[in-house]
């Protein structure tokens, strides 16, 4: 059951539990109970609204930011990645496989503001040997969601 609700709020929160119910065929006590166990285990962590920033006035970069560090003695990576995630411009951090060892997803109302954290709080920390920022230009997709709608070719055809 756990992993039906899961799949169902994932792709949309805002399901109420009496449709989630008639969807599981399950009682609605059950899905309220199972639904706040999971709350109180971590299991569920929050609940998230998908917005097309690109549809609105407000302006917004947000960064991907791949960070090379050395990791500190007895602790590995965890207190550099709770210095960093403490940042509220900061939305995401993660430890990564590959060439780096953190990717943070980042946003700020310039590039500049973005190349200014990198520069200023990111890079002058003691751990990091080196940093490799990448800007998102467009989303076509987020969280499984279609970000961008396909425009139809309204033009005729010519043909001699």
């Amino acid at each position: 059951m756990r992993e039906e609700i899961l799949n169902v709020i994932e792709k949309n929160s805002r399901v109420d539990t009496k449709e989630l119910a008639i969807r599981l065929g399950l009682p609605e006590e059950e899905i309220v109970a199972e639904m706040a166990e999971m709350e109180n285990e971590g299991i569920i962590c929050g609940y998230h609204t998908m917005i097309n920033w690109e549809k609105t006035t407000l302006e917004k970069v947000t960064a991907l930011i791949e960070v090379r560090v050395t990791p500190q003695r007895g602790l590995g990576f965890d207190t550099l990645a709770e210095r960093i995630y403490k940042y509220p411009e900061v939305k995401s951090v993660y430890l990564i496989s590959g060439g780096y060892d953190l990717l943070i997803t980042m946003e700020g109302k310039t590039l500049k503001e973005v190349s200014e954290f990198v520069s200023d709080k990111l890079s002058t920390m003691d751990t990091v040997l080196s940093t490799a920022t990448h800007f998102i230009l467009k989303k076509y997709k987020d969280h499984g969601t279609i970000m961008t709608q396909k425009t139809e070719d309204e033009r005729m055809m010519i043909t001699p």
